[in-house]
């Protein structure tokens, strides 16, 4: 029997962007106005012809050295993404002509100047909610016509006085609930680069009774949101304090968690074991080579990390998920747990879970967790939504075949749960419970 848990947790909201007037620069375009209730309403990333974006930078920090991008989720939040590079127009605002979307979900979406660092905030510098786009009046638009959408900017990120982190995300002076060490490594996506590995430890690690005493670990991907709020996120996981609380409970174990920042706008390369995205070039495979040859000898060198594959675990959200995944299955002598968080397997009509149908043996523990909200509560989710979830479930059904996995994982939908940290954070408790259990 297939285990499945049910949570109850709030839907985040998101900011409404609201259209103005002014005309475009390139192509056929109207300038659309929201629309009242009786009008003809469309999505305007759901239009064949596509629409043009905008945007005014109130700051005038933005220029041809430090360009405007779009990250939103139908580019698995890349803040640097080459097609999502704005233009500068000769009225000093920036545009972007954007096509049909390629995938089903509603585009959420913000502006960055290349790097969560840079994600715009609002007047007050705080952080804002994803944007997403209101619906246009088609009646108003000619055939063909695209509709241009104004909107402005108010401050990027890196304009607080406390602004100091660097391209990874990572602080000078993190405040965290324990112990947190650093650990360089080099490799990856661009073998030149240093990424620097946030390794938690856990409470009484640097006792002298546990002096020879060796640890399970868990080692995450998307580091720079586990233990600490990135700008331009609206949570973390805080992986931290939950732990901190689960093990000072007696609820699991101990254990060290490794946080493996990506790298930026080479997120979607790194994690993504085929191509599924246009113009993204898949080098999953490359990235696990690194994970095993040079970050799990590296970290198990430094730290008393118990060398059982039963107590060694991989984990991550949405393409960091797939990406945990495909290390955990091509090496199932290192790794025998997974934590798999909203995995992205409807990419490009499922092309991920066929994939990973085909493989041929899975860890011997896995936890799946999904949001029955994934792609949000507006008009015409609900079925994109049950899709998520249906995926999730059909994927258990491949890691329970006999030869496979031979196990249930257990499967949590959290109810109302978005494709965010905070949903992860909700899950998490429940995740460590059952690959770290307590004796």
């Amino acid at each position: 029997m297939v285990m499945v848990a049910v949570l109850s947790l709030a839907a985040g909201t998101t900011m409404p962007v609201y259209a103005g007037g002014g005309k475009g620069e390139s192509g056929t375009t109207a300038t659309i106005v929201c629309v009242g209730q009786n009008q003809p309403a469309i999505q305007p990333e759901t239009l064949e012809q596509g629409f043009v974006l905008v945007v005014e930078d109130r700051t005038g920090k933005a220029d041809a050295a430090s360009p405007i991008y779009l990250a939103s989720n139908h580019v698995d939040w890349n803040a640097g993404a080459e097609k999502m590079r704005l233009t500068q127009r000769s009225d000093g605002r920036w545009q972007i002509d954007m096509p049909k979307a390629s995938v089903s979900s509603r585009m959420a979406f913000k502006f960055t100047r290349g790097s969560w660092e840079t994600v715009e905030i609002n007047a007050d510098l705080e952080d804002i909610n994803n944007r997403v786009l209101s619906p246009v009046d088609v009646s108003k638009l000619k055939l063909g016509e695209k509709p241009v959408i104004e909107l402005v900017i108010m401050h990027w990120a890196d304009e607080r006085s406390n602004a100091s982190q660097d391209q990874m995300g990572e602080s000078a002076g993190l405040e965290v609930t324990g112990t947190i060490r650093r650990l360089q490594v080099f490799g990856g996506g661009r073998e030149e680069m240093m990424r620097e590995l946030l390794v938690w430890l856990p409470p009484g690690y640097d006792e002298a009774a546990n002096q020879n005493r060796r640890y399970p670990i868990l080692y995450m991907q998307d580091g720079q949101n586990l233990f600490y709020r990135v700008p331009g996120l609206r949570a973390e996981w805080t992986m931290d304090e939950t732990a901190t609380q689960l093990i000072r409970e007696g609820r699991i174990e101990p254990l060290i968690i490794v946080g493996i920042p990506h790298m930026g706008r080479e997120r979607a390369v790194e994690y993504l074991p085929i191509p599924v995205l246009k113009g993204v070039e898949a080098k999953g495979q490359a990235y696990t080579t690194f994970v095993i040859n040079e970050i799990v000898p590296r970290v198990e060198r430094a730290f008393r990390v118990s060398h059982k594959a039963e107590d060694r675990a991989i984990g991550g959200s949405s393409f960091g998920a797939i990406i945990a995944m495909e290390i955990a299955t091509r090496h199932t002598e290192l790794f025998g747990k997974v934590l798999s968080e909203s995995p992205s397997l409807g990419i490009k009509d499922g092309a991920l879970q066929d994939y990973f149908s085909n493989v041929e043996h899975w860890p011997e523990r896995m936890f799946l967790g999904m949001g029955d909200s994934e792609v949000g509560d507006g008009p015409g989710t609900a079925g994109k939504n049950a899709a998520y979830v249906r995926r999730l479930m059909e994927l258990s059904e491949i890691v329970a075949l006999p030869g496979k996995g031979d196990f249930q994982p257990m499967i949590m939908v959290g109810k109302g749960h978005h494709h965010e940290e905070t949903a992860w954070a909700e899950r998490l408790p429940s995740a460590l419970e059952y690959l770290f259990p307590s004796d």
